[in-house]
């Protein structure tokens, strides 16, 4: 139930560039979510990735520091916020979470912040 499986990661470079371009996108600081409902065989009801501006963060160790964060806070709460939601209504979506904020934040933070997004998410969703 508290995974995070190879499947559940975006890596299609089409369904990316469609995201980016079609999708739909809300702030939720210091997350950007971009989202798109999708018709394709997915295993699991949401496909994602997680990404972090170089340009803010120039060290790889601090880019990946609050990429695990992002990820950790995500496994733990998609099943009940995001997932339910979108089996009940039978829909997938592709989604991207860009971290947007000035400085690294505790996982405290970071938990709260996406315990929010998910909602706003299932809730845009699922319309």
């Amino acid at each position: 139930m508290y995974t995070f499986k190879k499947e559940e990661r975006l890596c299609n470079k089409r369904l990316i560039d469609g995201l980016f371009h079609n999708g739909s996108s809300f702030l939720c600081y210091p997350f950007k979510a971009s989202w798109m409902l999708t018709t394709g065989e997915q295993q699991f009801p949401v496909q994602i990735v997680f990404s972090v501006a170089k340009k803010r963060y120039k060290r790889a160790v601090d880019r990946n520091l609050v990429k695990r964060r992002m990820r950790e806070a995500y496994r733990l709460h998609k099943q009940s916020l995001l997932y339910d939601a979108l089996n009940i209504s039978e829909k997938k979506l592709v989604l991207s979470i860009s971290y947007i904020g000035k400085e690294i934040s505790s996982y405290d933070f970071f938990e709260k912040k996406m315990i929010r997004l998910l909602n706003q998410l299932a809730g845009e969703a699922i319309k």
